[in-house]
């Protein structure tokens, strides 16, 4: 495939920074799980031990926040929620369906991505919070113990909902073909960016068509 038919979607620090953020992610999740229930006890085994993942699970946290975050200083704008994307949403039969001419313009991001965009942002605020009051030994001493359960229902609610967005997210990526390859390779064809994100195209490609 020649150079000109390609278009760069993420650069190499922002592929790294997704990437941090995505490994950081699942390996919460499982670590969290773990500690959850005893019935995933045994994923423990991935992290050295219950010991361990217990010590391990709040500073992979807040390698998480900290890398997200770093995201979402740049992306922010990109990711801002438009009447475009509540449109996109109601129509969400057509985007099922691929009947893209139903659909409103897409930018750099659909609203799919945006929608889970500020789910990320909302959640992993709300698991460094609660997480902070019951993280033992250091910080849940300091408050009362009905802080602490209800910090730890609060942590519960938000990381079952953080991995229902990252495993919709990960079939999203999976269906549409060519989206992997952008935050592997950081390039895109013109005719995926033209197909699927058609006013972001437009944007970098400065009018081509």
């Amino acid at each position: 495939m020649k150079n000109d038919d390609l278009i760069e979607r993420f650069k190499p620090a922002d592929r790294a920074n997704h990437w941090v953020t995505a490994i950081t992610t699942i390996l919460l999740a499982l670590s969290g799980l773990a500690l959850f229930h005893p019935a995933f006890f045994w994923l423990t085994n991935l992290f050295g031990g219950g010991t361990w993942t217990r010590i391990l699970h709040p500073f992979i946290g807040v390698v998480l926040a900290v890398s997200f975050w770093m995201l979402a200083l740049r992306f922010h704008k990109d990711n801002r929620i438009t009447d475009a994307d509540r449109e996109w949403v109601r129509r969400f039969r057509d985007v099922v369906a691929n009947r893209d001419q139903n659909l409103p313009e897409v930018g750099r991001y659909n609203a799919g991505q945006k929608y889970l965009f500020w789910l990320m942002v909302w959640t992993i605020v709300l698991l460094l919070v609660s997480g902070v009051v019951i993280w033992q030994p250091w910080f849940a001493p300091w408050f009362p113990i009905g802080a602490a359960r209800v910090a730890s229902l609060v942590h519960a609610l938000a990381a079952f909902a953080l991995i229902a967005g990252i495993l919709v997210h990960i079939y999203a990526v999976i269906w549409t073909k060519g989206t992997l390859q952008a935050m592997t390779r950081g390039f895109v064809t013109r005719a995926w960016a033209k197909h699927h994100h058609p006013g972001w195209y437009r944007e970098v490609s400065k009018g081509a068509k």
